[in-house]
């Protein structure tokens, strides 16, 4: 795609954070399997639950644009997730797996956060109110699942694994 306006940008950008969220959709189940942690596995189950409503809204944007959906593969997630599958090899302690795992999600999360973040920006400047509903819902999610993983790893995870 040839990006040559904000509205294509924008697109692109929508693009990507609709293959972001259907590769987490991906990998979340995955990371729950690997948690040893009963709290952690519960958090990556609902946020797998949240993810896929993520994809629902993006659907939503997408009509509302007058377009169909559509993923642009996105290198960054594709490394953040990498990234972890290779650390998670490495790592022998259940525990120290587990905030790793939260280490993961939370890179993967503030990745989320800042492409919903410019994506309410662009929008709004470029006109779409009728989708900043979708977008500010999602962004409140995914902080709050990034404040979920936080305070996990500082309540509990981390100190274990220490």
């Amino acid at each position: 795609m040839s990006i040559a306006s904000l509205e294509d940008l924008f697109i692109h950008t929508l693009e990507d954070v609709y293959f972001a969220e259907n590769l987490l959709a991906k990998k979340l189940p995955e990371m729950a399997k690997k948690s040893s942690a009963t709290a952690l596995k519960n958090a990556f189950e609902e946020h797998l639950a949240e993810t896929r409503t993520h994809i629902s809204r993006l659907d939503e944007v997408f009509k509302s644009l007058g377009r169909k959906p559509s993923a642009e593969e996105c290198p960054a997630i594709e490394g953040i997730l990498e990234e972890a599958e290779e650390l998670l090899e490495e790592i022998t302690n259940a525990k120290t797996r587990d905030a790793a795992l939260i280490a993961s999600a939370q890179a993967a999360e503030h990745y989320e956060i800042t492409r919903y973040g410019t994506l309410i920006a662009w929008a709004r400047e470029l006109g779409h109110e009728d989708i900043l509903p979708h977008l500010r819902e999602t962004l409140a999610e995914e902080k709050n699942a990034d404040n979920k993983l936080l305070r996990l790893g500082e309540d509990q995870i981390n100190a274990k694994a220490a």
